[in-house]
């Protein structure tokens, strides 16, 4: 029995080792994320670059008015900026609105080229033949609002040489319900801890789908694909060129996240899809760039590719922490059967629970920093209550992705008052 509760431990050890590492790099991006806050400034400037707001809609007539309004409330010269929403294959009077909310309006019909990609795509061919002048574009969702300074943060990241920049992409009305305060908690960790630290240390912070800017020269060197994935695609495709995305926490967009479980299905299901299809496809290359990166002595770009690779590479986080909960447990139990029957094991299975201890605080860690960071109001942390209902749905859902059960193409997530 002693040899078989040996082999045991030296086994759930070597397991640990692979979360446990995982979790010392997302406390490592903890740190870098605390530092690089600190030094963030924006500088006070006169704005110089002519922006486009790009916003592709289907049937969002209850929400783009809100989105046009609040656009046209920005603390940015006028002539400066315009919005374009591009009206895809609407079946109410989406593009009506987006004329009468000061907006150009691009409407688009297909029978089977739908979708936010294919959308997008149709009206950066539009606008590049029309010639409209720019110096750069911003992406955004029609359910989406975003700070005042929005354009004045992005202007000034464009004046000190960026050429790709991510906005702090959170949630609208977290307070909404239990739901909508976890999806803030993600966010506040995915999309403003991780993009700071990965930025400090050399990485790219990333596209997340929702404000995202890009200079004009950018934009026609790199395709704009019409795929589910098409932001991660293009972010790929900007770190094989060696390009990184830079990060803007001071510009907000604020997006309509669905209130219930059932409303977030689908939003979720496509993105964890997604996940899934860009760890299959870029993994293996981006780790391949790295080496012969390394090889020629390429060190920024080796870990621009490393760190791009280990974005994809770490489970979604309520995977990570439902595994940290299972191996704490079987440490634990290990522990029991050592303490009975084998106390000369005892070393290592006090080394084992504390390596699985390891996991579970330095991921609540990671959570309550990234909480910090984002300066959540104190009523989100109640939210926390009902994470391990979210977790087991998670679970759920993270298996349907994995089995291939799961609906095919895109599917516009239903809004909250529809």
């Amino acid at each position: 029995m002693p040899t078989l509760l040996l082999i045991a431990e030296l086994l759930l050890l070597l397991v640990l080792l692979v979360p446990a590492g995982m979790v010392a790099y997302l406390l490592l991006l903890t740190v870098a994320a605390w530092l690089a806050q600190k030094r963030a400034t924006t500088p006070e400037r006169t704005p110089s670059h002519r922006i486009l707001f790009l916003i592709p809609a289907h049937n969002e007539a209850t929400l783009l008015p809100i989105t046009l309004a609040n656009l046209r409330e920005l603390d940015y010269p006028a002539e400066l900026y315009e919005v374009h929403v591009v009206a895809d294959n609407c079946s109410d009077n989406t593009a009506e609105l987006a004329r009468a909310g000061g907006a150009s309006a691009h409407e688009r019909f297909h029978d089977t080229l739908k979708g936010k990609g294919y959308a997008l795509q149709w009206l950066l061919e539009q606008l590049w033949a029309a010639e409209t002048p720019h110096d750069a574009l911003v992406i955004l969702d029609a359910d989406t609002v975003v700070s005042a300074n929005f354009l004045r943060v992005m202007d000034a990241k464009l004046a000190a040489g960026a050429r790709a920049v991510q906005a702090y992409y959170a949630v609208r009305d977290p307070g909404s319900s239990p739901v909508v305060g976890l999806r803030y908690i993600a966010l506040a960790v995915l999309h403003y801890l991780r993009p700071l630290g990965r930025l400090l240390l050399g990485g790219s912070a990333g596209l997340k789908g929702n404000g995202m800017l890009f200079r004009a020269d950018l934009m026609q060197q790199h395709e704009w694909t019409a795929h589910l994935t098409e932001d991660i695609e293009f972010h790929m495709s900007l770190i094989a060129a060696g390009e990184r995305v830079h990060f803007a926490p001071d510009a907000v967009v604020w997006a309509e996240m669905p209130t219930t479980l059932a409303g977030s299905a689908t939003q979720n299901e496509r993105w964890e899809r997604g996940r899934v299809e860009m760890l299959r496809r870029y993994v293996p290359r981006l780790l391949r760039d790295c080496t012969k990166a390394l090889v020629q002595g390429q060190w920024g770009r080796a870990y621009l590719n490393f760190d791009a690779a280990l974005e994809h590479l770490i489970p979604p986080f309520t995977m990570l922490v439902g595994l940290s909960l299972l191996l704490t447990a079987a440490a634990t139990l290990l522990l029991g059967l050592s303490l009975w029957l084998a106390p000369t094991l005892l070393p290592w299975a006090v080394t084992t629970l504390a390596l699985a201890l390891f996991l579970v605080l330095g991921q609540t860690l990671y959570v309550m920093a990234g909480l910090k960071l984002a300066k959540a109001p104190k009523s989100i942390y109640k939210a926390l209550l009902h994470a391990p209902a979210f977790m087991f749905w998670k679970l759920v859902l993270y298996g349907r992705v994995l089995t291939g059960r799961q609906q095919k193409g895109w599917i516009r997530t239903a809004r909250n008052e529809e």
